[in-house]
């Protein structure tokens, strides 16, 4: 037993010199221990063998503890803020060329892009929020069964006296808070125009065309005398720079309880242009129903304290993810949050 406890002290000891710590557990000391057992009387066979099993256990703590200081010592601190070319001891597999932006950020820098050429600037939304800024500062009073075709996500109150809050069905949420938040531009004659590219919410069922999760840019532009072929040339000038051609548009009267006159906008197939019937994506039709669009209504602007007697405007909404499906020609809308690697680096 005195023979154990000198070789536990030699061998914790040894720990130190070796490049590799857990090599001390096969120490030939140890051998020796185990082939002495047959050796030994029965009845000290059993204490022994436990002494041994003690040492090993006892040099195990060490060694854990030693390897641990050891990978603690070797890592590399990490500046978050730097270009990771900076931390040059990092993995090859965390170099920065691995790394790409997500194609719908890329598209919706893109889509920033154009319309801060043409004068807008560009808000972010919120992925929770009331719902007055959700229908009612859009003209859907309490009750209204238009909000019936917004199948949204509501949190659950534990107070029933409390409105839920919403996951934004559309970024229009946003247009009271812009209209609100730029209205001193109307007094320099300058125009509100901002648009809102963000994150949206809707209970879908899933499938090839339609998902719960998507994005949508939304826009607003008040003036005066503001009229609907300012909206049309608006969104046809912008369509043409995102896909780099010249398209025909056309729209067609609908309803929106936040506009009025509202109209569905359609263009023209930018891949076959109405010439192939097994076109993916108009289906040889030639148009693509793409947004709906339409003047503000004069309640809308009344609730952000804008005169509808002299100023006017208009706004519209369109999904951004099937902007880009059409423009890559990408089959599945699910791709985008799939995080499927093979999806990914197309881009």
């Amino acid at each position: 037993m005195e023979e154990i406890a000198q070789l536990e002290s030699t061998l914790l000891a040894r720990i130190d010199e070796l490049e590799t710590p857990r090599d001390i557990l096969k120490a030939p000391e140890i051998k020796q221990l185990y082939a002495k057992i047959p050796t030994l009387d029965p009845a000290q066979r059993g204490v022994f063998g436990q002494k041994i099993n003690g040492l090993k256990q006892a040099l195990e703590r060490v060694v854990a503890e030693k390897e641990s200081q050891i990978e603690e010592s070797a890592s590399v601190p990490l500046d978050v803020t730097a270009p990771l070319h900076i931390n040059s001891k990092l993995p090859k597999l965390l170099s920065a060329e691995q790394g790409t932006v997500h194609p719908l950020r890329q598209e919706i820098a893109k889509l920033i892009e154009i319309f801060g050429r043409m004068g807008f600037v560009a808000e972010e939304s919120r992925e929770l929020d009331d719902q007055y800024h959700m229908f009612e500062s859009l003209n859907f009073p309490a009750g209204h069964p238009a909000r019936d075709e917004y199948d949204t996500f509501m949190t659950v109150q534990k107070d029933t006296n409390e409105e839920a809050f919403v996951a934004p069905a559309h970024t229009s949420t946003m247009q009271n808070r812009i209209l609100k938040k730029y209205k001193e531009n109307l007094d320099k004659d300058e125009p509100i125009a901002a648009v809102v590219p963000d994150r949206t919410f809707r209970n879908e069922d899933l499938d090839a065309r339609h998902e719960h999760t998507f994005y949508q840019i939304e826009g607003v532009y008040v003036a005066k005398n503001v009229h609907a072929g300012m909206l049309i040339a608006t969104l046809q000038k912008f369509l043409e720079e995102y896909y780099g051609k010249k398209l025909e548009v056309r729209v067609n009267p609908f309803y929106f309880p936040f506009t009025e006159p509202s109209f569905e906008f359609a263009l023209s197939c930018p891949f076959c242009e109405g010439t192939n019937p097994s076109c993916k994506v108009c289906g040889g039709e030639g148009w693509i129903e793409l947004l709906g669009c339409g003047m503000i209504h004069p309640r809308v602007l009344q609730m952000a304290g804008i005169d509808p007697s002299v100023y006017t405007g208009f706004a519209f909404g369109c999904g951004i993810d099937r902007l880009v499906m059409m423009k890559y020609a990408i089959e599945d809308v699910r791709h985008f949050e799939s995080a499927k690697l093979d999806f990914l680096k197309q881009f």
